[in-house]
């Protein structure tokens, strides 16, 4: 039987879009079987809008001003991936809470700088938790795969991988072993996904062999 055609995404974005190069690097080595339908930013800025312009793929601009209601964000966002016939859609460092309609439901992923449910939520991205993590003075960080609910990081988790915490770390330095990790994770998890191996069932992610 021929293979199954790649699984189309949409990736949302807000900055420098390092998560969207490093998913389109994986498509092109043959690690990962995805199309990237669209790419979706909230900021007109981004530079993962010239990544998409450079990789053929179309992008708009979904802007959250003062006077937009959840509701109108949430369909400005994802009317254009229901259009492009997207499957999945990939937060790569998008930085807008966004509600997720009923027929994106467990199909919507993020990937979180630390160890969900341990310093997640609402405020905590970036160097925040990488610096919450050397305060608190934990052992173990890493980074956490999950599907997106209308709650801050709280969707069920879909896998994580684990980071030690040196002795001479900074918020900057660990930062970067961790997004080591992140680039790894999140592919693994689309795969896993786009082979069929993933299901949810009273918020636990079950993964088949």
């Amino acid at each position: 039987m021929p293979p199954p055609p790649p699984l189309p995404i949409a990736v949302l974005i807000s900055g420098g879009g390092s998560t969207l190069k490093n998913l389109f690097a994986k498509i092109d080595a043959g690690e990962l079987e995805a199309e990237v339908r669209l790419v979706v930013s909230s900021n007109p800025a981004a530079k993962g809008i010239e990544y998409a312009a450079e990789a053929g793929v179309g992008s708009c601009v979904v802007e959250k001003t003062s006077g937009t209601t959840s509701e109108e964000f949430r369909e400005a966002v994802f009317q254009p991936c229901r259009d492009a016939g997207v499957e999945l859609v990939v937060m790569g460092g998008f930085l807008k809470h966004v509600l997720i309609p009923a027929d994106f439901e467990n199909r919507v992923v993020n990937i979180h700088p630390g160890l969900i449910p341990a310093f997640c939520g609402k405020g905590f991205y970036g160097l925040r938790v990488h610096q919450a993590v050397l305060d608190q003075g934990v052992k173990i960080t890493g980074c956490t795969v999950h599907f997106v609910d209308d709650e801050y990081d709280h969707g069920p988790i879909i896998l994580q991988r684990a980071v030690e915490v040196a002795e001479a770390d900074t918020a900057e330095t660990l930062q970067q072993r961790v997004m080591e990790q992140e680039r790894r994770a999140l592919p693994e998890a689309i795969q896993l996904i786009a082979s069929g191996r993933v299901k949810v069932t009273n918020h636990r992610v079950q993964i088949s062999p």
